[in-house]
C-alpha cells in the first residue's frame, strides 16, 4: 500500500494527526529530500526509515519500490513541503501502484497553492493551475496562452525570478490586472502582497533582497478589473 502524505508548508503545527499516524506506522517513507525530511520526522518523533525519492532517481526505484508492496510493505511518499505530485514527484509512483493493483491512499493537508488562493481575494470558484513556468523554451508561446485565459491563475516563482515573472506580466496581461503575491505561506515573515500587476512589481523591484518562495495568484482576463 502506498500513502500520499502532505506535510506542512512552513508552520510545523499544520501537520495532521493522520499524517503523522501514517509515517509512524508504514514500513518505510520516501522523501523528496531526507535531509530537509528530518526536521520534521524528529520534531514528531518519527523514526521510520527514510529514503530518498526525487526526480532524479524515481524512474531508477520504479520497479523495485513495486516489487516491494506487492510483497505486502506499506510505503509513505512525502515531499519537502506540501503535498506530493504537485510540482513535485509522485505521478509516476502512484500510476505504477495502480497499475499493480496497489492500494493508494492519498491523504487531505496542506497545499501551498490552495491557501495562497484562497487568501488573495481573487475568484476562486473557477481557476487554473500552471505551477512553474518553462524557464526558456516555450516560456513565450504559453504567456500568449496564459494572457487569454478567464480563470484566475496560479504560479510558482522562485525569489530569483519573481521580478521577471511580474515583467512578463504586464508585458502580456497589462500593468492593471490584479494580482496577489504570497511569500513565505505559514512561516514567520508570511507575507501578502496585493494590487495590480504595476504596483506589485514596484514594491518588490525596490526591496534591496528578496527570500522566500512565491505562489502568485494571477486575475483571468474575465476578471482583469476586480
Amino acid at each position: 500500500m502506498l500513502y500520499l502524505v502532505p506535510t506542512p508548508i512552513g508552520n510545523l503545527a499544520d501537520f495532521t494527526f493522520r499524517g503523522i499516524s501514517v509515517l509512524k506506522e508504514v514500513d518505510h517513507i520516501l522523501a523528496e529530500d531526507t535531509r530537509q525530511s528530518s526536521r520534521l520526522l524528529r520534531h514528531y518523533d518519527i523514526t521510520t526509515a527514510c529514503t530518498s525519492f526525487h526526480s532524479h532517481n524515481e524512474h531508477r526505484r520504479l520497479s523495485t519500490l513495486i516489487e516491494e508492496m506487492t510483497d505486502g510493505k506499506t510505503m509513505a511518499l512525502i515531499s519537502d513541503a506540501g503535498t506530493p505530485g504537485i510540482s513535485d514527484p509522485g505521478f509516476l509512483l502512484v500510476r505504477a501502484c495502480i497499475e499493480a493493483d496497489i492500494p493508494v491512499v492519498s491523504l487531505p493537508g496542506p497545499s501551498a497553492f490552495v491557501t495562497a488562493l484562497v487568501g488573495s481575494g481573487l475568484p476562486c470558484d473557477r481557476f487554473y493551475f500552471e505551477g512553474f513556468l518553462p524557464h526558456k523554451k516555450g516560456r513565450a508561446t504559453k504567456w500568449q496562452k496564459l494572457s487569454q485565459c478567464e480563470e484566475t491563475m496560479i504560479f510558482y516563482e522562485s525569489p530569483y525570478r519573481i521580478v521577471k515573472f511580474l515583467n512578463e506580466c504586464i508585458e502580456n496581461c497589462g500593468p492593471d490586472r490584479m494580482i496577489c503575491v504570497a511569500r513565505e505561506i505559514s512561516k514567520i515573515h508570511e507575507e501578502y502582497i496585493r494590487g495590480s500587476v504595476s504596483e506589485v512589481h514596484a514594491d518588490l523591484s525596490s526591496r534591496p533582497s528578496i527570500k522566500g518562495e512565491f505562489v502568485v495568484v494571477l486575475a483571468g482576463a474575465s476578471n482583469s478589473n476586480i
